[in-house]
């Protein structure tokens, strides 16, 4: 039986697909990516959006000077929809069709909470501008792709969490995608795909949700380690834009060394 049968829309995902969303793909700005609405079988994504975990099952809380969302991936404890969407996009088949369409050989998701999970934000959620960070520090694997899966009803232009895509100096926002239900973005990570979304104004009962996934290849010649790195909008203040600098210098020059070091544990206890 077909591993994405019944769980991703197989009127996209084929292989009839694989040469428009390559050209989709490689063509876009301010780097490599693509939209894809309908990601998954309706009926699936309608029974996530139903069943999406409380906070309450969610295991890290960020509250910082970059980012307030929430972060779990404990699909085993989900509703048993959430494993079937894992086990597709972690599937061969998936897998096969993703590398030909972005041209990256070898991708593996990795069964850890730097391979997939959920995110969900309430009204005052936001996460600045970044990019992620570039190799996975248990497994040394360079991170390739971010393949995000909306789960919002009714998501109004108004609420904001836009997914933002900025240029590589972040000085100018260059597209913004609604976080629309059942709509997926898969986007290239380099050092210059910086993204994030700004302060949500929602309704009590409303959050931000998404499914995340993160796909890697083994490390190739002149590829570092870096934890993620936030920028300051341009329209920070000096405050802000101050303390986002010190604070991002100190973190990545610590857990550098430990990557370094091969301090795997401290990776393990910390994140």
């Amino acid at each position: 039986m077909s591993a994405i049968a019944n769980v991703l829309n197989e009127a996209l995902i084929n292989n009839e697909t694989i040469d428009a969303f390559s050209k989709e793909f490689a063509a876009a700005k301010p780097y490599k990516h693509m939209v894809i609405d309908d990601f998954l079988a309706e009926d699936l994504a309608l029974s996530l959006y139903d069943n999406f975990p409380k906070m309450t099952q969610l295991r890290k809380h960020y509250k910082g000077l970059n980012e307030k969302k929430s972060e779990g991936s404990s699909f085993g404890d989900y509703h048993g929809d959430f494993l079937k969407v894992l086990e597709a996009i972690k599937s061969n088949e998936f897998t096969n069709w993703l590398q030909q369409v972005v041209k990256i050989d070898d991708l593996v998701l990795p069964d850890d909470h730097r391979g997939a999970g959920v995110h969900q934000g309430q009204n005052g959620s936001f996460l600045d501008i970044h990019v992620d960070f570039s190799v996975h520090p248990i497994l040394n694997k360079h991170r390739r792709l971010n393949l995000l899966i909306f789960l919002n009803k009714n998501w109004k232009k108004e609420y904001g969490g836009l997914l933002e895509l900025w240029n590589e100096d972040v000085t100018v926002l260059e597209k913004e995608v609604l976080p629309s239900f059942n709509r997926a973005v898969i986007f290239e990570t380099t050092e210059t795909s910086y993204h994030g979304y700004d302060v949500i104004n929602v309704p009590e009962n409303e959050s931000r949700k998404s499914i995340y996934s993160y796909y890697y290849s083994p490390i190739g010649e002149g590829v570092k380690y870096h934890d993620t790195i936030f920028k300051p909008r341009p329209t920070a203040s000096a405050a802000k834009k101050l303390k986002t600098n010190v604070k991002e210098t100190m973190k990545n020059t610590i857990k550098k060394t430990m990557q370094k070091l091969g301090l795997k544990s401290l990776f393990e206890k910390y994140e």
